[in-house]
C-alpha cells in the first residue's frame, strides 16, 4: 500500500505541488489527471525521491521509502529514453538489472513480453530499428517485466494507437489482479474511466477532486439526460430547469439540467404518448467534469 501525506514542494515563489495526500492499497489503480503544469509529474518525482519536498512524507506499507522498495518499483517517465544502438533484449535485461533482478530471471521472460505487446522486431535487433510506437512498448515492457509492487506511469497512452492502448490496458489490469498498485497519468479521461478505481485531480498543484471514481462522479448528480424521442427540441428546451440540449446526427438528444428532479418532469412529457426506446438519466463523464473544475475561478 502507498501513502503520501501531506505533501508540498516549492520552486523558489512557486508551489509545483500543494499539500497532496492520498492513499493506494494492494490492487488498485489510480488515476491523477489534470492540466499541463498542475503538478502530476512533480508528484511522481517526490514519491520516487527524484526530487525532495518540503513538508509530507511517502510510506510503502507504512514505511518509508527504502532501497529494497525502489527495486519493486516500475516507473515509466513522460520523457522516453531508451539506448538506440543496444539491442532489445540487451535494453530489458539493463534496466531489470537496475531493479536488482538477474538475467537469469529476466531473458527467458523477454519472448513473452515482446509476444504481449505485439512487438514488430526480432529480440536482437537494434532499438533504433524500431518504429517510434514499437521503441515505446519496448519502453513500457522494460517498466513492467520484473512485475513491479508499485507501477507509476507518467502519460503511458500518450502515442499509442487504439489497439496498442488495449494491449497496455490489460497489461495494467494483469499487474493489478496480481495485487500491484498502479498510479498512472493521463489527458485521456476515457482511459481514465475505463480503468481507474481511484481518481485525484490537481489545479496548480493543489487536489481538486479525490476519491472512488464513480462516487466522484455521482457527486455532480445526475444532470445530465440521454433520450430518443420525437417530441422536439426546441420544446424540452423550454422545460424549466433544462440548462441546453442538443440532437445527434444519430437520433439521440442530450440535454443538461440544472439538478436530477428535473428528468422526473421530462420522462412524464416524454412518455406521454407511451414507449419511448431510450431514456437514460447520467452523471457527467469525468472528461465534463474535468472541464468543469478547470473552468472554475482559482480559490
Amino acid at each position: 500500500m502507498l501513502e503520501v501525506n501531506g505533501l508540498v514542494k516549492t520552486f523558489d515563489e512557486m508551489t509545483a505541488v500543494d499539500d497532496v495526500s492520498f492513499k493506494i492499497e494492494d490492487g488498485t489503480i489510480l488515476g491523477l489527471i489534470g492540466q499541463n503544469g498542475a503538478g502530476k509529474t512533480t508528484t511522481f518525482r517526490l514519491i520516487l525521491d527524484f526530487l525532495t519536498a518540503n513538508q509530507g512524507e511517502v510510506l510503502w506499507n507504512g514505511q518509508k521509502l527504502n532501497q529494497e522498495v525502489y527495486n519493486i518499483i516500475g516507473y515509466l517517465p513522460e520523457e522516453r529514453g531508451l539506448y538506440p544502438k543496444i539491442s532489445i533484449e540487451d535494453q530489458i535485461i539493463y534496466f531489470a538489472k537496475l531493479r536488482g533482478k538477474k538475467k537469469e530471471e529476466i531473458a527467458p521472460k523477454i519472448d513473452e513480453w515482446l509476444k504481449k505487446f505485439e512487438v514488430k522486431g526480432k529480440k536482437t535487433d537494434k532499438v533504433k530499428t524500431l518504429s517510434k510506437g514499437n521503441q515505446q512498448k519496448v519502453q513500457v515492457i522494460c517498466t513492467l517485466i520484473h512485475e513491479p509492487k508499485l507501477i507509476i506511469l507518467d502519460e503511458p497512452f500518450s502515442g499509442l494507437d487504439p489497439v496498442n492502448a488495449e494491449l497496455l490496458t490489460q497489461a495494467i489490469i494483469e499487474l493489478k489482479s496480481k495485487g500491484s498498485c498502479v498510479i498512472f497519468s493521463s489527458h485521456n479521461m476515457d482511459n481514465v474511466e475505463k480503468i481507474c478505481d481511484q481518481l485525484l485531480m490537481l489545479k496548480n498543484g493543489k487536489p481538486v477532486l479525490n476519491g472512488k471514481v464513480q462516487e466522484i462522479r455521482e457527486q455532480f448528480g445526475r444532470i445530465k439526460l440521454y433520450l430518443e424521442t420525437t417530441y422536439p427540441l426546441s420544446e424540452l428546451e423550454k422545460v424549466p430547469g433544462v440548462v441546453n440540449g442538443v440532437k445527434h446526427k444519430d437520433g439521440v438528444t442530450r440535454l443538461t439540467l440544472e439538478n436530477p428532479e428535473v428528468g422526473k418532469e421530462l420522462f412524464s412529457l416524454v412518455t406521454q404518448e407511451g414507449y419511448i426506446p431510450m431514456f437514460s438519466q447520467q452523471p457527467p463523464t469525468l472528461e465534463e467534469i474535468f472541464k468543469m473544475k478547470v473552468s472554475e475561478p482559482n480559490e
